[in-house]
């Protein structure tokens, strides 16, 4: 059976990583436990419209793969559907630009792949994005870590109460002018337009 979960405000920044290892050594350092690594394979799906981007949500397939540091795959894979909004704010907040991504987030996560796809698809959505991502997890204490490998370089999220967040940045050695906020459309955009190149999807060959 399908496990879903209650809706999460997801409050998050992102780090570009120019020196893995080095940051490697950093998060051993600060105490935290690496406990899974997984490559990611996301589709975000929209109506024919375009409704559901315009409106600033998300739809989004993940296909987990567990996976060795040589990223060979060891493991069952697991889908998880996921949907997010944006979070109603005053506008006083909105005036205001947030050194945070934040979202409502809600998931669905099955042990299962089967039909997943072929059930968005009957209800009318397609797919728009496809991007890949080799992703290790840590965690210490009010905050989730995850290194982020991806076909465009290498990314630090940082995801908790902004208390949490800052505390954790700083022992990585990084402060809010290293944050970011873009999607991972965003980042593969603005790298697809530094190249000269159209996007079309963030895949490893």
């Amino acid at each position: 059976m399908p496990n879903l979960r209650a809706t999460n405000r997801e409050i998050e920044v992102k780090i570009r990583i120019d020196d893995v290892d080095m940051l490697r050594g950093r998060i051993a350092r600060a105490g935290a436990r690496m406990y899974r690594r997984v490559l990611e394979q996301n589709t975000l799906f929209d109506t024919a419209e375009g409704s559901i981007r315009r409106s600033g949500r998300v739809v989004r397939l993940r296909i987990e793969t567990p996976v060795s540091h040589d990223r060979v795959p060891n493991g069952k894979l697991r889908a998880v559907l996921t949907s997010k909004a944006p979070v109603l704010q005053s506008a006083k907040a909105r005036s205001k630009p947030s050194r945070y991504k934040e979202r409502l987030e809600r998931e669905v996560i099955a042990v299962t792949t089967d039909n997943l796809r072929e059930q968005l698809l009957a209800l009318g959505f397609r797919p728009r994005f496809r991007y890949e991502k080799y992703r290790t997890s840590y965690r210490l204490p009010g905050v989730h870590i995850e290194l982020d490998e991806t076909p465009v370089g290498t990314y630090l999220e940082l995801e908790g109460t902004p208390q949490a967040i800052e505390s954790s940045a700083r022992k990585l050695g990084f402060s809010p002018a290293d944050y970011r906020t873009e999607t991972y459309w965003g980042v593969y955009a603005a790298d697809c337009k530094r190249r000269g190149v159209r996007p079309t999807n963030m895949l490893f060959r």
